[in-house]
Protein backbone atom coordinates (compact mmCIF):
# COMPACT_ATOMS: atom_id res chain seq x y z
CA UNK A 1 0.00 0.00 0.00
CA UNK A 2 2.80 2.86 0.76
CA UNK A 3 4.64 1.58 -2.11
CA UNK A 4 1.38 2.73 -4.17
CA UNK A 5 0.88 5.61 -2.69
CA UNK A 6 4.15 6.71 -2.77
CA UNK A 7 4.53 5.62 -6.93
CA UNK A 8 1.19 7.69 -7.30
CA UNK A 9 2.34 10.58 -5.62
CA UNK A 10 6.10 10.46 -7.60
CA UNK A 11 4.20 10.42 -10.97
CA UNK A 12 1.89 13.31 -10.15
CA UNK A 13 5.22 15.53 -9.45
CA UNK A 14 6.99 14.66 -12.31
CA UNK A 15 3.53 15.45 -14.39
CA UNK A 16 3.72 18.54 -13.09
CA UNK A 17 6.79 19.14 -13.96
CA UNK A 18 6.84 18.81 -17.21
CA UNK A 19 3.77 20.29 -17.97
CA UNK A 20 5.01 23.16 -15.84
CA UNK A 21 7.69 23.75 -18.54
CA UNK A 22 9.77 24.01 -15.15
CA UNK A 23 13.19 22.31 -16.38
CA UNK A 24 16.82 21.89 -14.73
CA UNK A 25 18.10 24.72 -16.84
CA UNK A 26 15.49 27.15 -16.27
CA UNK A 27 15.71 26.68 -12.50
CA UNK A 28 19.32 27.74 -12.81
CA UNK A 29 18.79 30.28 -15.06
CA UNK A 30 16.32 31.92 -12.27
CA UNK A 31 19.25 33.85 -10.64
CA UNK A 32 21.71 34.96 -13.23
CA UNK A 33 20.67 37.94 -15.12
CA UNK A 34 20.24 37.76 -19.53
CA UNK A 35 23.34 39.83 -20.35
CA UNK A 36 23.96 40.81 -23.93
CA UNK A 37 27.18 42.60 -25.86
CA UNK A 38 24.85 44.34 -27.80
CA UNK A 39 22.87 46.42 -24.55
CA UNK A 40 22.20 50.10 -25.49
CA UNK A 41 20.97 53.07 -23.14
CA UNK A 42 17.86 51.72 -21.79
CA UNK A 43 19.34 48.06 -21.01
CA UNK A 44 22.17 49.38 -19.29
CA UNK A 45 20.54 52.02 -17.29
CA UNK A 46 17.74 49.61 -16.55
CA UNK A 47 20.68 47.21 -14.73
CA UNK A 48 22.89 49.43 -13.46
CA UNK A 49 19.51 50.77 -12.08
CA UNK A 50 18.43 47.58 -10.43
CA UNK A 51 22.17 45.82 -9.70
CA UNK A 52 23.81 49.17 -8.50
CA UNK A 53 26.62 47.50 -11.15
CA UNK A 54 27.29 47.81 -14.83
CA UNK A 55 26.48 44.61 -16.89
CA UNK A 56 29.24 41.68 -16.42
CA UNK A 57 30.88 42.14 -19.96
CA UNK A 58 31.94 45.57 -18.87
CA UNK A 59 35.91 46.00 -17.85
CA UNK A 60 37.98 48.78 -17.17
CA UNK A 61 40.51 50.70 -18.77
CA UNK A 62 43.13 49.18 -16.33
CA UNK A 63 41.47 45.82 -16.79
CA UNK A 64 41.82 46.00 -20.96
CA UNK A 65 45.20 47.24 -21.11
CA UNK A 66 45.86 44.08 -18.49
CA UNK A 67 45.03 42.18 -21.44
CA UNK A 68 46.82 44.01 -24.01
CA UNK A 69 44.06 46.88 -25.05
CA UNK A 70 45.91 49.84 -26.65
CA UNK A 71 42.99 52.53 -27.27
CA UNK A 72 45.05 54.15 -30.60
CA UNK A 73 44.66 50.57 -31.87
CA UNK A 74 40.81 50.24 -31.47
CA UNK A 75 42.28 46.25 -30.66
CA UNK A 76 39.41 45.56 -27.78
CA UNK A 77 37.08 43.42 -29.63
CA UNK A 78 40.65 40.81 -30.40
CA UNK A 79 41.74 41.25 -26.92
CA UNK A 80 38.62 40.87 -24.69
CA UNK A 81 35.87 39.35 -27.10
CA UNK A 82 33.05 40.63 -26.33
CA UNK A 83 33.67 43.62 -23.52
CA UNK A 84 33.47 46.77 -23.55
CA UNK A 85 35.58 49.84 -21.34
CA UNK A 86 33.24 51.00 -18.26
CA UNK A 87 33.30 51.40 -14.85
CA UNK A 88 36.17 54.15 -14.86
CA UNK A 89 35.55 58.05 -13.27
CA UNK A 90 34.15 60.41 -14.49
CA UNK A 91 36.02 63.76 -13.31
CA UNK A 92 32.88 66.11 -14.60
CA UNK A 93 35.37 68.69 -14.96
CA UNK A 94 33.36 70.53 -16.69
CA UNK A 95 30.19 70.83 -14.69
CA UNK A 96 27.69 69.63 -17.02
CA UNK A 97 26.42 66.87 -14.75
CA UNK A 98 24.49 67.86 -11.09
CA UNK A 99 27.30 68.41 -8.57
CA UNK A 100 26.67 67.34 -5.19
CA UNK A 101 29.55 66.79 -2.10
CA UNK A 102 30.59 63.12 -2.20
CA UNK A 103 28.32 62.17 -5.54
CA UNK A 104 30.97 60.00 -7.96
CA UNK A 105 30.31 59.76 -11.35
CA UNK A 106 31.61 56.61 -13.96
CA UNK A 107 30.82 56.20 -17.25
CA UNK A 108 30.40 53.17 -19.84
CA UNK A 109 30.42 52.54 -23.45
CA UNK A 110 27.41 52.14 -24.88
CA UNK A 111 27.06 50.59 -29.12
CA UNK A 112 30.63 49.38 -28.86
CA UNK A 113 30.67 47.28 -31.78
CA UNK A 114 34.93 46.81 -32.49
CA UNK A 115 37.95 49.11 -33.52
CA UNK A 116 38.06 52.19 -32.05
CA UNK A 117 35.19 53.20 -29.37
CA UNK A 118 32.60 55.12 -30.36
CA UNK A 119 31.08 58.64 -28.67
CA UNK A 120 28.49 57.16 -26.84
CA UNK A 121 28.71 56.94 -23.15
CA UNK A 122 26.09 55.95 -20.10
CA UNK A 123 26.97 58.19 -17.11
CA UNK A 124 25.84 57.16 -13.54
CA UNK A 125 26.11 57.75 -10.06
CA UNK A 126 26.87 56.64 -6.88
CA UNK A 127 23.70 57.90 -5.86
CA UNK A 128 21.39 56.49 -8.47
CA UNK A 129 21.16 59.02 -11.43
CA UNK A 130 21.65 58.10 -14.62
CA UNK A 131 22.21 60.28 -18.00
CA UNK A 132 23.60 59.23 -21.48
CA UNK A 133 25.58 61.00 -24.23
CA UNK A 134 25.68 60.80 -27.61
CA UNK A 135 28.38 63.42 -28.81
CA UNK A 136 31.01 62.17 -26.18
CA UNK A 137 30.11 64.40 -23.03
CA UNK A 138 29.22 67.68 -25.01
CA UNK A 139 25.37 67.44 -23.85
CA UNK A 140 23.51 65.15 -21.62
CA UNK A 141 20.19 63.66 -21.61
CA UNK A 142 18.87 62.32 -18.02
CA UNK A 143 17.57 58.80 -18.20
CA UNK A 144 16.85 57.96 -14.62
Amino acid sequence: MFFRKFAYTLLIIIAALLFSGCTSQSLLDLGSPQVSEDMGFDEVANYISEHNELPPNYITKKEARDLGWEPSEGNLHEVAPGKSIGGDVFRNREGLLPNKKGRIWYEADINYSGGRRGSDRILYSNDGLIYQTTDHYKSFEQLK
